[in-house]
Formats: C-alpha cells, sequence, structure tokens
C-alpha cells in the first residue's frame, strides 16, 4: 500500500469552489446550440450504424466483430438514455421533443428508445436521484464498497474472487442492475406512497414467485428483452435458414456478455477506490455538496470523441456529477477549466486511464484496497491510499 498525500479537507475553500463552479454552471447554459443537438444525432447514428452492420454480417459466422459492432449499438443506447434522461437536452435549441427527458424511452417509447433488460423509470429513480444525490453514503445504491461487503471478507482463494467478479461482469446488466434498480425504484414509491410491502431482490429469491416485485421483474424487464433479442430477432434470419438463425443468436450472446463487460469496466470504477471517499453522513449545504462530488468522483482519459465515445462520455465523471443535465459535447468544453477550479480551491482532482481505476476498483472488491472514510468536514483529513 502507498500512501498519497494527505489533504486537509478544512483547506479546501467550499465557499470559493461553490461560487465559481455556479458562475460556469450560467456560462455553459448560455452557450448551448443547436450544434450540442447534431452531435446527440451523430452518436445515435454511429449506434445505428454499428448494430446495422452487425446484424448484416451476424448470420454468416459466429466472430468478434460482429458481436463487437452489436455490443457497440447496445451500449449507444444505454448511453442516450443516460444523458437524456439526465435532462441533458432538455434546453438545447431546436431538440427535437423525442430527445427530451419528458419523452425518451417514457412508456410505449421504451422500446424504441432504450429496450434493454432495465426499466428506464427504474433507472432514473436508481442513479439520477438516489446516486446522484447520495454518492459515496449509505444510501448511494451503487456504493461498490458496501456491496463487496461478502466477497472482501470471504477468506477464500482471490483467484476465485477475481473468477466472481468477471461473471458478475459479463452478466452485470440483467443479474445486478435489474434487480438493483427495481429494488429502489419500488422501495423509493413505498416509502412516499406506503403502498405495499416492498420484499428486495436477491439472488435467494429470484425465482420466488410469490415476490410481486419477482413477478414484475420477470414480466417487466427479463421476459420482454429475452424474447426479443434472443428468440424474435435471430427468427427474422430464418428465411436464410436454420444455420443462419443459430448464428445470429451465438453473436448475440457473444454481443451481450461483450456490452455487459464493457459497461462493467467504465461505470463501476467511476465511484471505487481508495484514493476516493466514503461519507459517513449527507452533506448539509450546497457547498459540501459540490466538494463531496468531487472528493467521491474520478474522471478517465478525456479529449475527444474517438476517446469519449467509448466510455460513454462517463469520463467526464467530475463535471457529470457537478452539473448533470449537461450535453456531452459541454463537458469536453469544461472539463480543464473544471479541473483549474480544483486546484485552484485545493480540491484533490483524480484522472487516471480506465484500466488503471478498474484495476483499482478491483481492489476494492476484493479487499485489497479500502475507501477513504470522511465522517464529517470540521477536523477531517482526507488520506488517498493509492493501491500497489
Amino acid at each position: 500500500m502507498e500512501n498519497a498525500k494527505p489533504v486537509s479537507l478544512d483547506e479546501i475553500d467550499y465557499e470559493g469552489f461553490t461560487r465559481e463552479i455556479e458562475a460556469l454552471r450560467r456560462d455553459v447554459f448560455q452557450s448551448l446550440c443547436y450544434q450540442d443537438f447534431l452531435h446527440l444525432l451523430k452518436v445515435e447514428r454511429i449506434g445505428k450504424l454499428s448494430s446495422l452492420l452487425g446484424y448484416a454480417t451476424a448470420w454468416i459466422i459466429p466472430n468478434p466483430i460482429s458481436a463487437l459492432l452489436l455490443s457497440q449499438g447496445l451500449l449507444t443506447r444505454w448511453l442516450l438514455q443516460h444523458h437524456i434522461s439526465h435532462g441533458g437536452y432538455d434546453w438545447v435549441p431546436g431538440v427535437a421533443p423525442r430527445y427530451t427527458s419528458r419523452y425518451f424511452a417514457r412508456g410505449w417509447r421504451r422500446f424504441i428508445d432504450w429496450f434493454d433488460w432495465i426499466l428506464p423509470a427504474a433507472w432514473a429513480c436508481e442513479h439520477n436521484f438516489l446516486h446522484h444525490y447520495h454518492t459515496g453514503e449509505e444510501k448511494d445504491p451503487d456504493l461498490v464498497e458496501r456491496h463487496a461487503e461478502l466477497l472482501r471478507n470471504w477468506r477464500g482463494p482471490r483467484a476465485l474472487k477475481y473468477l466472481s467478479l468477471f461473471l458478475l461482469g459479463i452478466t452485470w446488466k440483467f443479474s445486478y442492475y435489474a434487480p438493483s434498480t427495481l429494488n429502489a425504484f419500488e422501495s423509493h414509491r413505498n416509502r412516499r406512497s406506503d403502498q405495499r410491502q416492498v420484499t428486495p431482490i436477491g439472488l435467494s429469491n429470484l425465482f420466488d414467485f410469490r415476490n410481486w416485485l419477482v413477478r414484475k421483474l420477470w414480466l417487466s424487464c427479463y421476459l420482454p428483452f429475452f424474447l426479443f433479442h434472443f428468440v424474435f430477432i435471430p427468427l427474422l434470419f430464418l428465411p436464410l435458414g436454420n444455420t443462419a438463425v443459430l448464428f445470429v443468436l451465438i453473436n448475440r450472446v457473444l454481443a451481450e456478455f461483450l456490452t455487459n463487460f464493457h459497461s462493467y469496466m467504465i461505470i463501476a470504477p467511476n465511484h471505487a477506490g481508495s484514493d476516493l471517499v466514503r461519507f459517513d453522513h449527507h452533506y448539509k449545504t450546497k457547498r459540501e455538496f459540490y466538494v463531496n462530488q468531487v472528493l467521491g468522483s474520478v474522471n478517465y482519459t478525456t479529449g475527444n470523441d474517438w476517446i469519449d465515445n467509448p466510455q460513454m462520455w462517463l469520463n467526464y465523471q467530475i463535471e457529470h456529477h457537478l452539473i448533470p443535465n449537461l450535453p456531452m459535447t459541454k463537458y469536453q468544453e469544461i472539463q480543464p477549466r473544471v479541473e483549474a477550479l480544483c486546484k485552484k480551491h485545493n480540491l484533490p482532482y483524480l484522472q487516471e486511464s480506465v484500466f488503471t481505476r478498474f484495476k483499482k476498483f478491483l481492489h476494492i472488491c476484493v479487499g485489497k484496497g479500502t475507501m477513504v472514510r470522511a465522517p464529517s468536514r470540521s477536523g477531517r483529513v482526507y488520506t488517498p491510499v493509492q493501491s500497489s
């Protein structure tokens, strides 16, 4: 274990950082333009072209190229859902209504815009609200260190720990995200309306159909997605013969594993590492909120569309958590300014390659690293620890 330079939380200029971030927010919203929407359409076209080319070749022979193209098409739909559902294009001049948070993937449009294992409304609640406004806290539904407690404490061979994380990675949209988002969504609705009891879904009760939430998971998430992507679409190739149907199915299954692991690599490490903070308290002021978002998030390599698109623009995680409702192009523009503001106000700004961050995420999961704890602001010292 290697210790980085300690940073006192009381040395951070909370007031100054908040003032300048909010000024930056005003500036960037005033600069929204039609080009931001055209960029979104370009990203969508790349995803559609990837899917088209993937299926156009998938029937010939099982191969990694077709699977990669199909995977990129699937990833693009999630990318669009992520930024649009945050309201990133709601205020862009000239944007078509279907690309705003009020319409995209809402109701029946789910089957057109983002037909995945995950219910869009459940995702929006779990991610946009619960995760973003409780980042790194006990109420954060995506707090990696808490989810990994059983694995961290297990005294079995470390190789088996890594194997279990690999299996999770290639299946995580349906093994983790679909039930996790539905659990969070229904629990949140139940707290607000006190309707019916919510028994969260886990591996132990995944097939307990007496639980209404399990039935909803299967009927609303698992079965529709499975039947459409792994039955209906392959059968469309039946005129080309039974072998074509089989090859399309094989390539589609490979694409599912690839898109799961791809998204796993770029999403899971955003808030996990021995140099990031896990908070024992909820922020009390707007100033603490902004600072906590930086202390609990990390960027990957950034710069241009060729770098950003494969990372779903999640490589601008710090900027995204500070101002979550921006178009993708604006994160590219403001990243240098946010980094400079962090340095100016004595706030650590972490940025490393996605591969380095994935390694640190794995260390947290298997117990080789531990998150920095920050019980309260006053008198505490933030000491990042680099995993060896």
